[in-house]
């Protein structure tokens, strides 16, 4: 079962929706100001470290709330530095994406690795993982290509690993609904008055 390994459905679909909604608002607005591509990283970070830092303090299934929690804390303050650093160059918010992507998608493969006996869909908490390293070496080995191009690749790449994330969150859920009682109650038996 992946519950107790990845956690609760709901935050897994949290985490995607906002990959895939920070997603498109870069596809959708590929000459978006750095301003606004700013508030839409930080937002996205944000909202998903939150939902992961709820998740590893307060899921009483979740077996491993040190890893959960560093995604959470990691995301929160990357979405926290963009916010309290409004005027960020380019060549600095590509920086903060850059390490961000590096230290999260580093950390999944570990992890995904780590599980991969546990939990059979390791393998998508790994290629998650995998794009966002992905993502992190292309800001690094190239930042001058260009901010339509790095708008785009940006774009994708969220929206690939919110694809991820939902499609996992809907694995959990139907193994959570699957694990639950049917509500059926069984009759108690009757003893005799004897």
């Amino acid at each position: 079962m992946m519950r107790p390994y990845i956690g609760s459905w709901k935050r897994l679909a949290i985490s995607g929706v906002a990959a895939v909604l920070f997603g498109l608002g870069t596809l959708v607005w590929p000459d978006v100001t750095l301003w606004a591509l700013v508030v839409l990283w930080g937002a996205y970070v944000l909202v998903d470290g939150i939902a992961a830092l709820s998740a590893a303090i307060t899921d009483p299934f979740l077996l491993n709330r040190g890893w959960v929690a560093f995604w959470g804390v990691t995301g929160i303050a990357a979405g926290m530095v963009t916010f309290l650093w409004p005027s960020i160059t380019t060549m600095a918010l590509l920086a903060v994406i850059a390490t961000w992507s590096l230290i999260v998608g580093g950390s999944q493969i570990a992890y995904a690795v780590s599980v991969r006996k546990q939990v059979p869909g390791a393998w998508a908490v790994g290629l998650g993982g995998a794009v966002w390293v992905l993502l992190g070496l292309l800001l690094i080995t190239s930042p001058g290509a260009g901010a339509l191009g790095i708008t785009w690749a940006i774009g994708w790449l969220a929206m690939l690993s919110g694809g991820l994330q939902l499609w996992l969150a809907s694995v959990v859920r139907h193994e959570t609904q699957q694990a639950r009682p049917t509500g059926i109650r069984t009759p108690r038996p009757v003893h005799g008055v004897g």
